[in-house]
This record gives structure tokens, sequence and C-alpha cells, in this order.
């Protein structure tokens, strides 16, 4: 059973949808996820038919809990089987901190399942060896790091991970200071200037990258945007 707001919601990206489109599954387990990921495929996949899912207390509940336990497992393992009913032709999660559950999910299923951060990864190990990691939410760095970590050591890279965390930033999107939540980031980042290159690790940070960019450069990576560009890669080959 969910335990917070479950709202399907469409996102047409375009005007003139046609059968050829390939449609994809957005599930969020925060509200302050779904605007970066749409306006991603605006950007990046503009023919692709998106809609979303949420359960707007599955970060508050793992907060909470301290752990991803049972309980959170099965709900989202209960979101992709909603979807999947639905007919997409993949799912892309936008929470950063439900790792190991999605990866249950994608063995279970046939089509394509995207874990937040792991296109973004993937970018980033092909660009430098000492990588940073901003988070504004801290129970997902750990899930984080073991996922990056573990992507590595298979692909026989050594790299070295530092990871960063401004959870006042998260606290000031949520209460609606989206411009304080970008000023926040943009202070935080030079603990990371040192790195090859900075990903910010939620989705609702990818708003503050301009402010980033200002501040670093062109090293920055946005996990909406790489999710993107490899879901239009591997559903269109």
């Amino acid at each position: 059973m969910m335990h917070g707001t479950f709202i399907p919601i469409r996102h047409p990206l375009c005007q003139e949808e046609t059968g050829m489109s390939k449609r994809i599954a957005l599930i969020h387990a925060t509200p302050v996820a779904m605007q970066p990921v749409v306006e991603a495929f605006r950007h990046g996949w503009t023919d692709a038919d998106t809609f979303s899912v949420l359960d707007d207390a599955l970060s508050t509940d793992l907060a909470r809990a301290g752990t991803l336990n049972m309980a959170l497992k099965r709900r989202i393992a209960a979101l992709a089987e909603y979807v999947t009913g639905v007919g997409i032709d993949a799912i892309l999660y936008t929470c950063s901190a439900f790792g190991e559950a999605i990866d249950a999910v994608a063995r279970a299923t046939p089509m394509p399942v995207l874990k937040p951060n792991e296109a973004m990864f993937e970018e980033a190990l092909r660009l430098g060896t000492h990588i940073g990691l901003l988070a504004t939410f801290q129970p997902s760095i750990p899930s984080l790091e073991q996922e990056f970590v573990d992507m590595a050591k298979v692909q026989r890279v050594k790299v070295t991970l530092e990871s960063a965390c401004v959870p006042e930033a998260m606290a000031a999107l949520t209460a609606g200071d989206a411009d304080q939540h970008d000023r926040l980031i943009a202070e935080a980042v030079p603990r990371l200037a040192h790195c090859d290159v900075v990903m910010l690790a939620q989705f609702s940070m990818a708003r503050a990258r301009s402010a980033v960019q200002q501040v670093i450069g062109n090293r920055v990576l946005t996990s909406p945007d790489s999710a993107v560009a490899k879901l239009k890669a591997v559903l269109n080959s």
C-alpha cells in the first residue's frame, strides 16, 4: 500500500505524438525531482512520450527508517508493476536513494530500467579519475558511493570518489525557494573544485547547473541530462 500521494501524470512532450514514439515511465519519490527530468526530455529528446508516477512519501519514509527496508523495496517494485501494466518501453527512476531496490526491479523486468545516476556515473568514468559527488539528500550518499565504486570495478577503472552534501539546499527547494537552493549548491561546489568533474547527485539539483558552471566551468554533470541521453541511445539503437 502506498503511504504518500500516488499520482500518475502525463507529460506530452510534442504536439504531434505518433505510434512510433517511445513511451517512458518516470517514477518519482519526491515532487522536486519531476520538473528537472521533464525539462531534460524537452531539451534532449522532444519526441519521447513520458508520464510520471509519484509516491511522495518514499524519501521521507526512507529518512525516517534509516535503511532501505523490505517495505520500501516492495513499494519501489509496486510502482514498476503499475507502470508496466500501462504499456511502456522503459522505466526511469528519479530518486537516487533506492539503488538496491531498483536493481531488483531491473532483474525482474524485461524492458530497460534505469537507475537515476547510472548514466551520469558512466559518463563521469569516461571523463576523469578524481570524481566529485555533490548531494542535497544525505541518506542517498552511501548507496550512490557504493553504486559508483561497483561500476568502476566492473569497468576496471581506478578512480577516487569524493562526496559532499548540502542538505540546506534541499530544505530551501522544498520550502519553495529555488533561487536559494541554487545559491547554496554553487557555494558548496568549491569543496569539490579540485576534482576532474563534479556530479550533481539528485535530479532536483539539475536546475542549479548554470550556477555551478559559473564556479567551476563545464566540469559538471547532471543526472537527468545523462539519463535522457542514454535512454535515447538505447531505445533508438
